[in-house]
């Protein structure tokens, strides 16, 4: 049995692919800062309008990123006096890059049954999987508790951080 170099390229990538799976986690709560490229923002715009975000990593669910905005919301608003909270604004990106595997590099001699010069890429099989992260934003205005009943779209910052 002859196993070709674009076997053991195969193999070598499901291996560390399932290496990367196993050491990957969902993005945690926290505040995004210095080098860490998940967590929340938050930024006051008005005395009762704040600009929050929440930016997952490649293995974290939409859900879950849209969970931990609204979660962060909630956390803004009771820390900022205020009962409850209306969106202004909100939206959910995905960001998707592709990993690519090659057999080699352009100009590289490899061995597929003999060394040779090849002519990269035409000759070449890529195999692509798409990676994707999504991002989270929300503009919210903050509301007193009158405000708060009397607005039927308004969610009770108390109760949002009870059911998350």
């Amino acid at each position: 049995m002859i196993i070709t170099s674009k076997a053991y390229l195969a193999a070598f990538t499901v291996f560390a692919l399932l290496g990367l799976a196993a050491c990957a986690t969902p993005a945690t709560y926290g505040p995004k800062t210095g080098s860490r490229l998940t967590g929340y923002t938050d930024e006051q715009l008005a005395q009762n309008r704040y600009r929050v975000t929440f930016s997952g990593n490649s293995v974290t669910p939409r859900a879950t990123v849209e969970d931990y905005l609204l979660y962060r919301a909630a956390q803004v608003t009771l820390d900022s006096g205020f009962a409850g909270f209306a969106f202004d604004a909100r939206d959910t990106k995905a960001k998707t890059t592709y990993f690519s595997t090659f057999d080699s590099f352009p100009g590289w001699p490899r061995f597929r049954g003999g060394w040779y010069w090849h002519n990269w890429p035409f000759d070449e099989e890529v195999e692509s999987q798409p990676i994707t992260r999504y991002e989270a934003y929300a503009e919210i205005v903050m509301l007193s508790a009158e405000q708060l009943h009397a607005d039927p779209h308004a969610l009770d910052a108390k109760d949002v951080i009870a059911h998350l």
